[in-house]
Protein backbone atom coordinates (compact mmCIF):
# COMPACT_ATOMS: atom_id res chain seq x y z
CA UNK A 1 0.00 0.00 0.00
CA UNK A 2 1.29 3.53 -1.14
CA UNK A 3 1.14 5.68 2.43
CA UNK A 4 2.95 8.67 1.04
CA UNK A 5 1.54 12.25 1.35
CA UNK A 6 1.85 14.96 -0.89
CA UNK A 7 4.93 16.10 0.64
CA UNK A 8 7.07 13.13 0.28
CA UNK A 9 8.35 13.12 -3.43
CA UNK A 10 10.02 9.72 -3.84
CA UNK A 11 13.40 11.53 -4.14
CA UNK A 12 12.92 13.27 -0.66
CA UNK A 13 11.94 9.85 1.04
CA UNK A 14 14.98 7.94 -0.88
CA UNK A 15 17.29 10.80 -0.12
CA UNK A 16 16.64 11.23 4.01
CA UNK A 17 16.17 7.38 4.07
CA UNK A 18 19.73 7.10 2.70
CA UNK A 19 21.60 9.58 4.47
CA UNK A 20 19.79 8.09 7.95
CA UNK A 21 20.81 4.41 6.63
CA UNK A 22 24.11 5.43 5.34
CA UNK A 23 25.27 7.94 8.72
CA UNK A 24 24.31 4.48 10.84
CA UNK A 25 26.18 1.92 8.82
CA UNK A 26 29.22 4.08 7.85
CA UNK A 27 30.05 4.80 12.00
CA UNK A 28 29.67 1.54 12.26
CA UNK A 29 31.54 0.31 9.34
CA UNK A 30 34.65 2.86 10.17
CA UNK A 31 35.38 1.21 13.94
CA UNK A 32 38.05 -0.46 12.66
CA UNK A 33 39.90 2.86 12.24
CA UNK A 34 39.18 3.64 15.76
CA UNK A 35 40.37 0.12 17.16
CA UNK A 36 44.18 0.75 17.10
CA UNK A 37 44.38 3.97 18.49
CA UNK A 38 42.40 3.28 21.41
CA UNK A 39 43.36 0.20 22.47
CA UNK A 40 47.21 2.01 22.03
CA UNK A 41 45.82 4.60 24.82
CA UNK A 42 43.55 2.48 26.70
CA UNK A 43 46.31 -0.27 27.12
CA UNK A 44 43.10 -2.97 25.87
CA UNK A 45 43.57 -5.85 23.90
CA UNK A 46 41.84 -6.78 20.32
CA UNK A 47 40.17 -8.91 21.94
CA UNK A 48 38.47 -6.14 24.30
CA UNK A 49 37.52 -4.02 21.50
CA UNK A 50 36.53 -7.00 19.26
CA UNK A 51 34.22 -7.72 22.38
CA UNK A 52 32.70 -4.77 22.31
CA UNK A 53 31.98 -4.44 18.37
CA UNK A 54 30.58 -8.32 18.92
CA UNK A 55 28.30 -7.13 21.53
CA UNK A 56 27.15 -4.44 19.25
CA UNK A 57 25.93 -6.92 17.07
CA UNK A 58 24.46 -9.50 18.43
CA UNK A 59 22.38 -6.33 21.09
CA UNK A 60 21.17 -4.97 17.17
CA UNK A 61 19.99 -9.14 16.15
CA UNK A 62 18.23 -9.67 19.42
CA UNK A 63 16.63 -6.07 19.27
CA UNK A 64 15.49 -5.52 16.03
CA UNK A 65 12.59 -7.88 15.92
CA UNK A 66 11.48 -5.70 18.96
CA UNK A 67 12.53 -2.88 17.00
CA UNK A 68 10.78 -3.71 14.25
CA UNK A 69 6.96 -4.62 16.09
CA UNK A 70 7.31 -1.13 17.35
CA UNK A 71 7.90 0.62 14.15
CA UNK A 72 5.05 -1.49 12.59
CA UNK A 73 2.38 -1.14 14.99
CA UNK A 74 3.62 2.79 15.57
CA UNK A 75 5.29 3.86 12.85
CA UNK A 76 8.73 4.38 11.64
CA UNK A 77 9.72 7.58 13.07
CA UNK A 78 9.74 7.28 16.38
CA UNK A 79 11.98 4.23 16.19
CA UNK A 80 14.91 6.33 14.44
CA UNK A 81 14.37 9.46 16.39
CA UNK A 82 14.86 7.56 19.81
CA UNK A 83 17.59 5.27 17.62
CA UNK A 84 19.24 8.39 16.72
CA UNK A 85 19.53 9.93 19.99
CA UNK A 86 20.72 6.58 21.23
CA UNK A 87 23.33 6.24 18.80
CA UNK A 88 24.76 9.82 19.83
CA UNK A 89 24.69 8.62 23.54
CA UNK A 90 26.79 5.41 22.72
CA UNK A 91 29.41 6.88 21.08
CA UNK A 92 29.94 9.84 23.70
CA UNK A 93 29.86 6.85 26.28
CA UNK A 94 32.99 4.72 23.39
CA UNK A 95 34.68 8.20 23.61
CA UNK A 96 35.13 8.74 27.33
CA UNK A 97 35.19 4.82 28.02
CA UNK A 98 37.65 4.11 30.62
CA UNK A 99 37.55 0.50 31.43
CA UNK A 100 36.13 -2.32 29.36
CA UNK A 101 32.56 -2.78 31.07
CA UNK A 102 31.98 0.97 29.91
CA UNK A 103 33.38 0.43 26.59
CA UNK A 104 31.01 -2.53 26.28
CA UNK A 105 28.08 -0.29 27.34
CA UNK A 106 28.56 2.13 25.00
CA UNK A 107 29.44 0.93 21.76
CA UNK A 108 28.32 -2.65 22.52
CA UNK A 109 24.89 -1.98 24.42
CA UNK A 110 23.69 1.84 23.65
CA UNK A 111 25.15 1.74 19.88
CA UNK A 112 23.50 -2.13 19.29
CA UNK A 113 20.03 -0.68 20.48
CA UNK A 114 20.36 2.59 17.80
CA UNK A 115 21.26 0.33 15.09
CA UNK A 116 18.27 -1.44 15.10
CA UNK A 117 16.17 1.58 15.12
CA UNK A 118 18.11 3.23 12.24
CA UNK A 119 19.40 0.88 10.27
CA UNK A 120 18.00 -1.81 7.58
CA UNK A 121 14.85 -2.93 9.06
CA UNK A 122 13.30 0.59 10.24
CA UNK A 123 14.72 2.26 6.76
CA UNK A 124 13.79 -0.57 4.22
CA UNK A 125 10.66 -1.06 5.59
CA UNK A 126 9.74 2.19 5.54
CA UNK A 127 10.47 2.39 2.21
CA UNK A 128 8.66 -0.31 1.47
CA UNK A 129 5.12 0.87 2.81
CA UNK A 130 5.79 4.36 1.27
CA UNK A 131 6.88 3.19 -2.21
CA UNK A 132 4.49 2.58 -4.75
CA UNK A 133 4.54 -0.99 -5.86
CA UNK A 134 6.05 -0.30 -9.36
CA UNK A 135 8.93 2.62 -7.53
CA UNK A 136 9.82 -0.05 -5.12
CA UNK A 137 12.90 -1.99 -6.28
CA UNK A 138 14.06 1.38 -7.49
CA UNK A 139 13.52 2.66 -4.06
CA UNK A 140 14.73 0.72 -2.02
CA UNK A 141 18.08 0.49 -4.74
CA UNK A 142 18.23 4.33 -4.74
CA UNK A 143 18.05 4.45 -0.69
CA UNK A 144 21.01 1.87 -0.57
CA UNK A 145 22.76 3.54 -3.42
CA UNK A 146 22.50 7.04 -1.57
CA UNK A 147 23.18 5.41 2.15
CA UNK A 148 26.46 3.72 0.35
CA UNK A 149 27.63 7.33 -0.82
CA UNK A 150 27.16 8.61 3.07
CA UNK A 151 29.45 5.64 4.20
CA UNK A 152 32.03 6.34 1.42
CA UNK A 153 32.09 9.80 3.19
CA UNK A 154 32.15 8.50 6.36
CA UNK A 155 35.73 7.01 5.77
CA UNK A 156 38.33 10.25 4.88
CA UNK A 157 35.72 12.34 7.52
CA UNK A 158 36.61 9.66 10.47
CA UNK A 159 40.44 9.37 9.52
CA UNK A 160 40.75 13.11 9.20
CA UNK A 161 38.96 13.76 12.41
CA UNK A 162 40.96 11.12 14.38
CA UNK A 163 43.96 12.53 12.35
CA UNK A 164 43.54 16.40 13.48
CA UNK A 165 41.23 16.31 16.89
CA UNK A 166 42.26 12.47 18.29
CA UNK A 167 40.00 9.90 18.36
CA UNK A 168 38.23 10.84 21.23
CA UNK A 169 36.95 14.11 19.82
CA UNK A 170 36.48 12.53 16.73
CA UNK A 171 33.60 10.14 18.56
CA UNK A 172 32.00 13.25 19.83
CA UNK A 173 32.22 15.24 16.81
CA UNK A 174 30.29 12.29 14.70
CA UNK A 175 27.89 11.92 17.63
CA UNK A 176 27.07 15.63 17.63
CA UNK A 177 26.19 14.99 13.26
CA UNK A 178 24.20 12.06 14.15
CA UNK A 179 21.94 14.49 16.30
CA UNK A 180 22.15 16.76 13.44
CA UNK A 181 20.98 14.39 10.91
CA UNK A 182 17.88 13.16 12.94
CA UNK A 183 15.34 15.18 11.64
CA UNK A 184 15.93 13.72 8.14
CA UNK A 185 13.41 10.87 9.41
CA UNK A 186 10.34 12.64 9.42
CA UNK A 187 10.61 12.15 5.91
CA UNK A 188 9.58 8.68 6.64
CA UNK A 189 6.52 9.06 8.07
CA UNK A 190 5.06 5.43 6.88
CA UNK A 191 1.56 5.13 8.65
CA UNK A 192 0.26 5.89 11.58
CA UNK A 193 -1.41 3.98 14.81
CA UNK A 194 -4.79 3.74 13.23
CA UNK A 195 -3.81 1.95 10.25
CA UNK A 196 -2.25 -0.62 12.23
CA UNK A 197 -5.27 -1.22 13.56
CA UNK A 198 -7.67 -2.11 10.42
CA UNK A 199 -8.81 -5.21 9.80
CA UNK A 200 -5.98 -7.61 8.71
CA UNK A 201 -3.72 -10.45 9.37
CA UNK A 202 -2.66 -10.47 13.12
CA UNK A 203 1.24 -9.88 13.91
CA UNK A 204 1.14 -12.46 15.70
CA UNK A 205 -0.29 -14.49 12.85
CA UNK A 206 2.45 -13.55 10.58
CA UNK A 207 5.31 -14.51 13.09
CA UNK A 208 3.83 -17.70 12.92
CA UNK A 209 3.33 -18.15 8.93
CA UNK A 210 7.19 -16.80 8.56
CA UNK A 211 8.54 -19.66 11.65
CA UNK A 212 6.72 -22.56 9.72
CA UNK A 213 8.16 -21.39 6.29
CA UNK A 214 10.61 -23.33 5.28
CA UNK A 215 12.95 -19.83 3.15
CA UNK A 216 12.33 -17.96 5.95
CA UNK A 217 14.55 -19.89 7.87
CA UNK A 218 16.92 -20.55 4.85
CA UNK A 219 17.10 -16.74 4.66
CA UNK A 220 17.99 -16.67 8.19
CA UNK A 221 20.69 -19.15 7.97
CA UNK A 222 22.38 -17.78 4.57
CA UNK A 223 22.11 -14.10 5.93
CA UNK A 224 24.80 -15.31 8.77
CA UNK A 225 27.18 -15.70 6.55
CA UNK A 226 26.94 -11.43 5.42
CA UNK A 227 27.06 -10.83 8.76
CA UNK A 228 30.16 -12.86 9.24
CA UNK A 229 31.72 -11.45 6.52
CA UNK A 230 31.44 -7.69 6.33
CA UNK A 231 31.68 -7.31 10.17
CA UNK A 232 35.10 -9.24 9.71
CA UNK A 233 36.39 -6.73 7.54
CA UNK A 234 34.94 -3.93 8.08
CA UNK A 235 36.65 -4.22 11.81
CA UNK A 236 39.59 -6.35 11.12
CA UNK A 237 41.09 -5.51 7.65
CA UNK A 238 42.67 -2.03 8.97
CA UNK A 239 44.72 -4.33 11.67
CA UNK A 240 45.11 -6.99 9.11
CA UNK A 241 46.94 -4.85 6.38
CA UNK A 242 49.31 -3.21 9.12
CA UNK A 243 50.19 -6.28 9.86
CA UNK A 244 50.66 -7.72 6.57
CA UNK A 245 53.25 -4.32 6.26
CA UNK A 246 50.81 -1.90 4.50
CA UNK A 247 50.15 1.58 5.29
CA UNK A 248 47.60 2.69 6.96
CA UNK A 249 46.26 4.89 3.79
CA UNK A 250 45.94 1.36 2.37
CA UNK A 251 43.27 0.57 4.90
CA UNK A 252 41.60 3.84 3.99
CA UNK A 253 41.79 3.47 0.60
CA UNK A 254 40.22 0.08 0.62
CA UNK A 255 37.57 0.90 3.05
CA UNK A 256 37.15 3.94 0.76
CA UNK A 257 36.70 1.46 -2.54
CA UNK A 258 34.44 -0.69 -0.76
CA UNK A 259 32.28 2.03 0.04
CA UNK A 260 32.11 3.77 -3.07
CA UNK A 261 31.64 0.57 -5.01
CA UNK A 262 28.82 -0.03 -2.33
CA UNK A 263 26.79 2.55 -3.70
CA UNK A 264 26.26 0.57 -7.40
CA UNK A 265 26.58 -2.08 -6.16
CA UNK A 266 23.00 -1.70 -3.40
CA UNK A 267 21.08 0.09 -6.18
CA UNK A 268 21.81 -2.53 -9.36
CA UNK A 269 20.84 -4.93 -7.20
CA UNK A 270 17.53 -3.72 -5.71
CA UNK A 271 17.08 -2.81 -9.65
CA UNK A 272 17.63 -6.37 -10.60
CA UNK A 273 15.51 -7.87 -7.86
CA UNK A 274 12.61 -6.33 -9.29
CA UNK A 275 13.61 -8.07 -12.45
CA UNK A 276 14.89 -11.33 -11.85
CA UNK A 277 14.68 -14.10 -9.05
CA UNK A 278 16.07 -12.47 -5.64
CA UNK A 279 17.10 -15.72 -4.69
CA UNK A 280 19.39 -16.37 -7.60
CA UNK A 281 20.84 -13.19 -7.59
CA UNK A 282 21.56 -13.70 -3.47
CA UNK A 283 23.38 -17.08 -4.33
CA UNK A 284 25.72 -15.49 -6.89
CA UNK A 285 26.49 -12.68 -4.93
CA UNK A 286 27.65 -14.70 -1.64
CA UNK A 287 29.66 -17.11 -4.77
CA UNK A 288 31.34 -13.98 -6.10
CA UNK A 289 31.76 -13.06 -2.37
CA UNK A 290 33.65 -16.49 -1.47
CA UNK A 291 35.42 -16.35 -4.53
CA UNK A 292 36.90 -12.36 -4.32
CA UNK A 293 37.88 -13.29 -0.20
CA UNK A 294 40.22 -16.45 -1.13
CA UNK A 295 42.04 -15.01 -4.38
CA UNK A 296 42.88 -11.67 -1.74
CA UNK A 297 43.97 -14.48 0.78
CA UNK A 298 45.97 -16.66 -1.28
CA UNK A 299 47.46 -13.81 -3.60
CA UNK A 300 50.96 -12.37 -2.62
CA UNK A 301 49.58 -8.92 -0.83
CA UNK A 302 49.80 -5.32 -2.81
CA UNK A 303 48.19 -2.54 -3.65
CA UNK A 304 47.00 -4.06 -6.92
CA UNK A 305 45.26 -7.10 -5.30
CA UNK A 306 43.93 -5.27 -2.27
CA UNK A 307 42.01 -2.39 -4.34
CA UNK A 308 40.46 -4.96 -6.75
CA UNK A 309 39.47 -7.25 -3.28
CA UNK A 310 37.60 -4.12 -2.16
CA UNK A 311 35.81 -3.38 -5.26
CA UNK A 312 34.68 -6.72 -5.56
CA UNK A 313 33.71 -6.83 -2.36
CA UNK A 314 31.77 -3.42 -2.34
CA UNK A 315 30.50 -4.27 -5.55
CA UNK A 316 28.58 -6.91 -2.96
CA UNK A 317 28.57 -5.32 0.02
CA UNK A 318 25.44 -4.58 0.91
CA UNK A 319 23.38 -5.70 -2.04
CA UNK A 320 22.01 -8.80 -0.13
CA UNK A 321 20.09 -6.44 2.18
CA UNK A 322 17.39 -4.96 -0.68
CA UNK A 323 17.17 -8.30 -1.98
CA UNK A 324 16.47 -9.86 1.21
CA UNK A 325 13.77 -7.52 2.44
CA UNK A 326 12.26 -7.88 -1.46
CA UNK A 327 12.16 -11.76 -0.38
CA UNK A 328 10.49 -11.44 2.92
CA UNK A 329 8.06 -8.84 1.69
CA UNK A 330 7.50 -10.63 -1.58
CA UNK A 331 6.73 -13.85 0.18
CA UNK A 332 4.92 -12.20 3.33
CA UNK A 333 3.74 -8.86 2.37
CA UNK A 334 4.40 -5.39 3.91
CA UNK A 335 2.42 -5.04 6.53
CA UNK A 336 4.90 -6.41 9.15
CA UNK A 337 7.88 -6.16 7.14
CA UNK A 338 10.12 -4.37 9.49
CA UNK A 339 9.18 -7.32 12.64
CA UNK A 340 9.71 -10.36 10.02
CA UNK A 341 12.81 -8.83 8.41
CA UNK A 342 13.82 -8.18 12.03
CA UNK A 343 13.90 -12.04 12.61
CA UNK A 344 15.44 -13.11 9.50
CA UNK A 345 18.31 -10.01 10.30
CA UNK A 346 18.98 -11.84 13.76
CA UNK A 347 21.08 -14.40 11.56
CA UNK A 348 22.75 -11.81 9.96
CA UNK A 349 23.96 -9.92 12.86
CA UNK A 350 24.78 -13.54 14.82
CA UNK A 351 27.00 -14.08 12.05
CA UNK A 352 28.50 -10.86 12.65
CA UNK A 353 29.09 -11.30 16.65
CA UNK A 354 31.19 -14.40 15.71
CA UNK A 355 33.16 -12.24 12.76
CA UNK A 356 34.29 -9.62 15.06
CA UNK A 357 34.49 -12.24 18.12
CA UNK A 358 36.51 -14.69 16.53
CA UNK A 359 38.45 -13.10 14.90
CA UNK A 360 39.83 -10.76 17.68
CA UNK A 361 40.40 -14.19 19.44
CA UNK A 362 42.01 -15.98 17.13
CA UNK A 363 44.39 -12.90 16.23
CA UNK A 364 45.27 -12.81 19.88
CA UNK A 365 45.58 -16.62 20.52
CA UNK A 366 47.57 -17.54 17.10
CA UNK A 367 48.41 -14.15 16.08
CA UNK A 368 47.41 -14.96 12.60
CA UNK A 369 43.77 -14.05 10.66
CA UNK A 370 44.20 -16.89 8.25
CA UNK A 371 42.42 -19.51 10.25
CA UNK A 372 39.04 -16.54 10.56
CA UNK A 373 39.76 -16.06 6.46
CA UNK A 374 38.63 -19.65 5.30
CA UNK A 375 35.94 -19.49 8.04
CA UNK A 376 34.28 -16.58 5.80
CA UNK A 377 35.17 -18.29 2.50
CA UNK A 378 33.34 -21.49 3.83
CA UNK A 379 30.36 -19.12 4.88
CA UNK A 380 30.08 -17.99 1.59
CA UNK A 381 29.93 -20.80 -0.29
CA UNK A 382 27.72 -22.52 2.07
CA UNK A 383 24.99 -19.22 2.15
CA UNK A 384 25.06 -20.02 -1.97
CA UNK A 385 23.29 -22.90 -1.62
CA UNK A 386 21.43 -22.30 1.38
CA UNK A 387 19.55 -19.85 -1.01
CA UNK A 388 18.98 -22.07 -4.25
CA UNK A 389 15.68 -23.88 -2.95
CA UNK A 390 13.79 -21.08 -1.26
CA UNK A 391 10.43 -20.93 -2.08
CA UNK A 392 9.39 -16.73 -3.65
CA UNK A 393 5.46 -17.69 -4.38
CA UNK A 394 3.44 -15.18 -1.79
CA UNK A 395 1.63 -17.46 0.68
CA UNK A 396 -2.11 -16.32 1.61
CA UNK A 397 -2.04 -14.70 4.87
CA UNK A 398 -4.19 -15.98 7.69
CA UNK A 399 -7.53 -14.71 8.86
CA UNK A 400 -6.59 -12.69 12.49
CA UNK A 401 -7.53 -14.88 15.40
CA UNK A 402 -10.63 -13.57 17.00
CA UNK A 403 -9.67 -12.05 20.61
Amino acid sequence: MNTARNWQTPMLIVICGGILLGLSLGIRNVQGLFMLPMIADRGWTRENFGMAIALQNIVWGLSQPLTGMVADRYGSVKVMMAGSLLYAAGLYLEASASSVPVLNAGAGVLIGLALSGTAFASVYGAVSRIAAPEQRSWALGMTGAIGGLCQFAMVPIAHELIATLGWVSAFIAIAVLFVAVAPASLALQDKSPAHTAAAGESMSSAIRAAFAHRGFWLLNAGFLACGFQLAFIATHLPAYLLDKGMQPRDAVVALAIISLTNVIGTYYCGHLGGKYSRKYLLSGLYLLRSLAIAAFVWLPISQATLYGFAAVMGLTWLGTVPLTNGIVSQVFGLKYLATLFGFVFFGHQLGAFFGVWLGAYVFDATHSYDAVWMVAIALGLLAALLHLPIDEREIKPASPVPA
